[in-house]
């Protein structure tokens, strides 16, 4: 998943490479030469695997309420999932690519490179979409990896060519310029601007661009990962951008530094409850409130982990969530990959065909236990079988890379 999957340490693109070290260095500073940021795979590795048990549900009716997003307005647990997952490419662009921004000579290599990820990301989705479904008049052209592929490769070219001052200035129009534009342009067909659901400016561009047979069939006409709202995610990763040069140039060398970090969550969090009552925080539309307000947890997390973790060596016990945070997009694939197969075997029950994965909701789980916790286990065996290959790679070194 490119800076996503990717550490500060430099390889050819498309190949799999062994680490010498899954340890970070108690007691002394982390950012060193070639040294992995163990923090930001902790970090990367929790949401991914949040990511996938919130996606797996033995039954979507039946849900604890933190593994739920929010119907429309507001922003519970899951919703943070998405947003730090563009936050976390943000920081790892800047570690991956600081050294080759320094040398212009290397800005078309890089920028051609940025492109073909891109472009990679794109085709996996579109490979995964088929795997479960190949009906082309039907197929869901945005989604999550094509979003993380437009996300990663308009802020690393803005990362490459700009500098941190004018990367704030970008920020900072994207928000206030997505602000006037939902609040105020007219949509075409439905009148003055408004927030709901089926009637926003993005759902009318999105059916306009793609047509309701390729969106999200479940969106009630709007695509979550649709168009208009991909503009201020990329304003998410650029904050992760930021975030991240200024954790390497500082690299927490004082409480003093942690503390800067933690005022500038505060900030954005207060900025965000303030602005949500005329903008409201929201996940599907990807308003500037969401941006500043799950950003601000995002900053939280990666600098307690970073103190914690690579700053002070308490590393203990976390081997299996850096695991996912090593190979997060062979995981993606994976759970890709092993939920179709399951929903794709078929066997006979009482005369009737049903998937093997009905099939084991039906008889194994709903039947012994509450229907929240029968539709939390399926999903907790679908990370289980996922892991068991995250654990091997790591277990060996190795990290597989596009």
């Amino acid at each position: 998943m490119t800076p996503i999957i990717q550490s500060p340490i430099k390889t050819k693109p498309m190949e799999t490479i062994a680490l010498k070290d899954h340890q970070s260095i108690s007691g002394t500073s982390v950012v060193e030469a070639k040294q992995r940021l163990l923090s930001l795979d902790f970090f990367r590795g929790i949401t991914v695997a949040a990511m996938l048990l919130v996606n797996n549900p033995g039954n979507w009716d039946s849900m604890y309420p933190i593994l739920k997003h929010s119907e429309w307005n507001g922003c519970t647990p899951t919703d943070l999932i998405f947003s730090f997952f563009l936050f976390i490419i943000g920081v790892s662009i800047v570690y991956s690519m600081e050294d080759k921004k320094k040398d212009i000579k290397m800005h078309p290599a890089l920028l051609f490179s940025i492109f073909r990820r891109s472009c990679l990301l794109i085709g996996i989705g579109i490979f995964l979409y088929l795997l479960s479904n190949f009906e082309l008049a039907h197929m869901r052209i945005p989604g999550v990896l094509p979003r993380i592929a437009l996300v990663f490769g308009i802020s690393a070219a803005i990362y490459v060519k700009t500098t941190a001052r004018m990367q704030l200035f970008i920020i900072f129009i994207i928000l206030i310029g997505y602000y006037f534009v939902l609040n105020y342009v007219p949509v075409p067909g439905f009148g003055p601007a408004n927030l709901e659901p089926s009637t926003t400016l993005g759902a009318w561009l999105d059916r306009a661009v793609f047509t309701e047979n390729h969106l999200w069939q479940d969106g009630k006409n709007l695509d979550p990962e649709g168009l208009l709202s991909t503009i201020p995610a990329v304003a998410t990763a650029l904050i992760g951008i930021l975030a991240g040069t200024y954790l390497k140039k500082s690299q927490l060398a004082s409480t003093k530094e942690l503390g800067k970090f933690i005022v500038c969550s505060l900030i954005l969090f207060l900025i965000a409850i303030i602005w949500n009552t005329s903008f409201p925080i929201n996940k599907s539309l990807w308003t500037s409130t969401y941006v500043l307000y799950t950003a601000s947890f995002a900053i939280f997390f990666l600098i307690i982990s970073y103190w914690m973790i690579d700053i002070k060596g308490r590393n203990k016990l976390i081997s299996p969530i850096v695991a996912f945070g090593r190979n997060p997009i062979t995981a993606y694939v994976i759970a890709g990959i092993v939920p179709t197969a399951l929903y794709k075997i078929e066997i006979i029950d009482t005369g009737t065909k049903v998937s093997l994965w009905n099939y084991a909701n039906l008889h194994f789980f709903m039947p012994y236990f509450s229907p929240k916790l029968a539709s939390l286990i399926p999903a907790l065996l679908i990370l289980l079988l996922i892991f068991a290959p995250i654990w091997w790679l790591y277990t060996k070194k190795i990290i597989i890379k596009i």
